[in-house]
């Protein structure tokens, strides 16, 4: 989860930038969080104003380079760790108070053009699609995980009406041969050759990255703590690029603001508590001149909402809320 690019799209390109430098307001200063620094492009847009502090966090180990290159520049005003976003704490932004937190849940221009990542259904090899920091691969989820657990992880994380049939077919082909990253697009393409759109394996394919890198509870754990650690008054700002992930987002901003109670556990509590004040009920979208320029954009959502009070009371809630989706990132127990 990372900065955005497309295939074939040279250029680095972070989406909705003017906006979320209108949001945070980095004219005045502060603190920011580059939750997911990639190519940096939020990080060094928030730095050419003075009197900014930015920490970026990336699990890719491979945008460290880029990061070196900033750290030089803004020696004493940028700082850089090769670290999930789900884990950030205090210690690690020095117990600063922190003006805003930024997630783009995109993905690198460093991980698409990378073969070996096979992200890309465009790679050849051996399957893969780790985005760093992980526990196993794409390798081990197709070639070994049973074909029921298969039909979940493409159903829950890819919404693969054609799943069933997809997975029956990779445990028949795997039985012959281990399955390399050309084979399993070939078995998609077999199965929905009359499909037409976007490219056949993309469902599936994003189901099968979003299980190797947890990114369900990656996401869920990162909202969490950024809320914690945010200032009251700062600012989460998400952007989006999946129904899934934007379901998650969605529902963390609106139920825990709006609501007058923000767990059925609880007795109900009055609207001065409400964690969020939505600035946004409704997400934002690239300009179609950002679109046209950068075709990547286009299934961008940008949401964002303002800090209101301090409280830890939401988390089992917000966890229990989703918990059908991260049964299935346990799937990964049985590798």
């Amino acid at each position: 989860m990372s900065a955005t690019i497309s295939l074939g799209m040279k250029k680095h390109h972070p989406v909705l930038l003017k906006k979320i430098i209108s949001i945070i307001s980095p004219q005045n200063g502060g603190t920011y969080v580059d939750c997911t620094f990639g190519q940096g492009g939020y990080s060094s847009k928030i730095l050419t104003f003075p009197n900014t502090k930015v920490y970026g966090f990336d699990r890719d180990p491979k945008v460290s380079k880029k990061a070196f290159v900033l750290k030089k520049k803004y020696e004493k005003r940028f700082f850089f760790k090769n670290k999930k976003f789900s884990q950030i704490n205090k210690n690690d932004l020095n117990n600063e108070a922190v003006d805003a937190f930024i997630f783009d849940l995109g993905l690198s221009s460093n991980q698409i053009s990378d073969a070996k990542s096979g992200i890309s259904f465009n790679s050849k090899g051996k399957l893969n699609m780790q985005m760093g920091i992980n526990d196993f691969s794409a390798n081990e989820v197709i070639n070994y995980l049973e074909k029921k657990d298969l039909e979940k992880i493409f159903y829950h994380f890819g919404e693969e009406k054609f799943g069933r049939i997809i997975a029956n077919k990779i445990e028949i082909e795997r039985n012959k041969k281990k399955l390399l990253t050309e084979d399993l697009v070939k078995i998609i393409e077999s199965v929905k050759k009359f499909k037409k759109g976007k490219h056949k394996a993309t469902k599936i394919f994003q189901s099968i990255r979003m299980f190797v890198n947890k990114e369900v509870s990656e996401l869920l754990f990162g909202l969490i703590n950024s809320f914690k650690i945010v200032k009251p008054g700062g600012k989460i700002i998400v952007v989006t690029f999946h129904s899934i992930e934007d379901k998650i987002v969605k529902y963390f901003f609106k139920n825990f603001s709006e609501n007058n109670k923000y767990s059925r556990y609880l007795p109900e509590i009055k609207n001065e508590k409400k964690l969020f004040i939505l600035k946004n009920k409704k997400p934002i979208y690239p300009s179609l001149d950002e679109i046209k320029k950068y075709p990547s954009s286009r299934s961008a959502k940008l949401r964002y909402a303002e800090k209101n009070i301090d409280d830890d009371l939401f988390k089992d809630e917000f966890l229990e809320k989703f918990k059908y989706l991260t049964k299935v990132e346990d799937i990964s127990k049985k590798l």
